[in-house]
């Protein structure tokens, strides 16, 4: 059994010699960019995020805009709605009676006092 620990130390070794050899001659293949190509490149990703963030910027403050644009457009809608319906109930006379179903949720029907 210590034989089999010893070599499998060695080869361990071996190996790990073998990998960071490897690992050197992988690196040295690698063609590196100069000072030149990298700050063109680093200034090409900056541009290109700032441009998208102004893009992204621009959207939001124009759906936030078409948003508010269409909630004020409808509450003003449902408030005229609103306005009409009270102005008819009051020049027919009708008066809100509450009504409960079988199940037991209430109902508004109009009765009209002429009647």
């Amino acid at each position: 059994m210590a034989k089999d620990t010893k070599n499998n130390k060695v080869k361990n070794e071996k190996e790990r010699k073998t990998f960071f050899k490897d690992f050197k001659a992988e690196l040295k293949k690698v063609t590196w960019p100069t000072a030149k190509q990298l700050a063109v490149k680093t200034v090409t990703v900056i541009a290109v995020v700032i441009i998208i963030a102004a893009i992204v910027f621009v959207l939001d403050i124009g759906f936030e805009k078409g948003y508010e644009f269409v909630i004020t457009k409808t509450s003003n809608a449902i408030q005229k709605d609103e306005n009409k319906n009270q102005a008819t109930n009051e020049t027919t006379n009708e008066t809100p009676v509450e009504e409960v179903n079988v199940e037991g949720t209430e109902n508004v029907v109009l009765n009209q006092e002429n009647q």
